[in-house]
């Protein structure tokens, strides 16, 4: 896919999603201390435990157009994962909501009171505050792409500690 049609696709998405709810989240999580895995002065971060997991940010961009609210304040960004054979993503949070799609081999997405297989062509939202974790229980890598609204001054990788309620 080029460079056009894929920025044409993602503000497609973007434009489909229920940018309200999802921009009252953003601003939920990014409000909260240390929500967007940063620890305060001198101490060291909380890390999310892993197991094989290798990320590559494809696209990223601050958000600008006709949604005003957005504009300056969130970044679209791409981000494709790939989770190893035995593979796993301990329980986490995301730093704001997206759409996810698993691109090859299977997904086991563990949620508090639910499992769910996601195969490649599948795609799921996440809201960003929900705890989960992610196995890759197969023999072969999975790879999943996350499309997310995130906050604008955001470094590094969207995925933190676990929110406990």
């Amino acid at each position: 896919m080029d460079e056009t049609a894929r920025r044409d696709v993602l503000e497609v998405m973007a434009a489909a999603l229920p940018l309200t709810a999802l921009l009252a989240r953003v601003v939920e999580a990014s409000a909260q201390p240390g929500a967007v895995g940063t620890a305060p002065a001198g101490t060291s971060p909380v890390r999310v435990d892993t197991k094989g997991l290798a990320a590559r940010i494809k696209f990223e961009e601050v958000i600008s157009g006709p949604l005003g609210d957005l504009n300056g304040r969130f970044t679209l960004r791409v981000t494709e994962l790939t989770l190893e054979p035995g593979g796993y993503v301990g329980e986490h949070n995301h730093a704001g909501p997206g759409i996810r799609q698993v691109t090859v081999g299977q997904m086991a997405y563990v949620l508090p009171d639910r499992t769910m297989v996601y195969n490649p062509g599948d795609f799921f939202f996440e809201s960003g505050d929900v705890n989960h974790t992610v196995y890759n229980r197969t023999d072969a890598p999975m790879v999943h792409v996350l499309f997310e609204i995130l906050p604008a001054d955001l470094r590094g990788p969207s995925l933190i500690p676990v929110r406990h309620h």
